[in-house]
């Protein structure tokens, strides 16, 4: 934990060469779309694993070039990805990587430069992950620029496309290659919304949750969930926990709240169901985290495992957890997607871990 705590990435492999083929690729932050984080790998054993050497170590050089204050307000988290041969990973920063996964090599690194001078980030300056997408040809009709895409989120609420073999922006998505993500309101201090975990994939759509700050006001950023095309980076479609329509039968179980609250954002990874079209949210507490005084009722969606359309955002179903939340349990990590036997029977799951030390097991349909 040290290691990490000092910005420095320590990746302990077998001695023996790293193999990159594609049926070694974690290319997704929990291993697969459903983040069961399940590798076939078989080399490594119980046997064996007393002997694994160090063979490289790499540092993001960040305590070199940032001041103490500054790190202190960062903390590294990031799971790196193995697409293609390549390591890819995101700094504190928001600083880009790829490296040779056999020798640790800096391949490229990308810099989007994200202010740091009287910056307080809520979550401090962080990056859980970046995601991947290719070009097939299934989902578009016609070629594309930059068919292979690092997609990462940045502290202050960018969606930045690099190119995977360049590290370079790819050009025609947003601006530049990247899309700001709009948190709604004018935030109270710089770093009050960000943008933490890797966002998902499916087809052409490429989704974003947010990180905001707890606690500080009632009227907060609200927890939207974005879509945007992967392409052209042009928004899709947006999903607010909060339903803000009087006329959505959820939104009895707010009071009055409904109109005003913020938060029960997403700041977890997602899970994406290919073959179902959806993709899995876990859900956050409203604001403020200790008093619900002002949203009476059990503040349906908030502190949940919601299910949407991927392509629509359409709401399929949402499984309440926590009701009527005062003590901040979010929903705190990505919904897991598994197979499991009931009854004799295959079943398609979302298994969701919590705060409260329960696991809850929900039919995916």
């Amino acid at each position: 934990m040290r290691a990490f705590a000092l910005g420095v990435l320590s990746l302990i492999l077998a001695a023996a060469a790293v193999a990159a083929e594609a049926d070694a690729d974690w290319s997704y932050y929990g291993g697969d779309e459903g983040g069961e984080r399940y590798s076939a790998a078989g080399e490594i054993t119980s046997a064996n694993v007393d002997d694994l050497e160090s063979v490289w170590t790499y540092s993001t050089g960040d305590l070199a070039k940032r001041d103490a204050e500054t790190m202190r307000r960062a903390k590294l988290q990031a799971t790196p990805i193995l697409v293609g041969g390549k390591l890819l990973l995101c700094s504190s920063f928001n600083e880009v990587i790829a490296l040779d996964p056999g020798t640790g090599k800096e391949l490229w690194r990308f810099d989007p430069k994200i202010a740091t001078e009287d910056v307080h980030p809520s979550n401090g300056f962080n990056c859980r992950g970046v995601a991947f997408w290719m070009f097939t040809g299934d989902a578009l009709s016609a070629p594309v620029p930059c068919p292979g895409r690092v997609l990462a989120p940045t502290s202050d609420g960018r969606l930045l496309a690099l190119d995977i073999n360049t590290g370079k922006p790819c050009a025609g998505f947003g601006t530049d290659g990247q899309v700001k993500v709009d948190p709604g309101m004018e935030l109270r201090w710089p770093g009050e919304f960000q943008v933490t975990s890797a966002p998902v994939v499916l087809g052409n759509t490429v989704i974003v949750g947010s990180s905001i700050g707890d606690n500080s006001r009632v009227v907060a950023p609200h927890g939207t969930v974005r879509a945007y095309d992967v392409v052209t980076g042009a928004p899709k479609w947006s999903w607010d926990p909060v339903p803000r329509d009087p006329k959505d039968p959820a939104a009895a179980t707010w009071g009055e709240g409904y109109k005003d609250v913020g938060h029960a954002n997403v700041w977890a990874p997602m899970s994406v169901d290919t073959k179902r079209g959806l993709v899995f949210l876990p859900t956050s507490s409203p604001s403020p985290d200790f008093f619900g005084g002002l949203r009476p009722g059990d503040n349906s969606r908030a502190n949940s495992v919601v299910a949407l359309k991927a392509e629509t955002g359409e709401l399929v179903w949402a499984y309440q957890i926590v009701h009527h939340d005062v003590w901040d349990y979010d929903t705190p990590a990505q919904p897991t997607l598994a197979t499991i036997e009931v009854e004799g029977k295959p079943r398609d799951v979302v298994i969701q871990p919590t705060k409260q030390g329960l696991v809850f097991v929900l039919d995916r349909d």
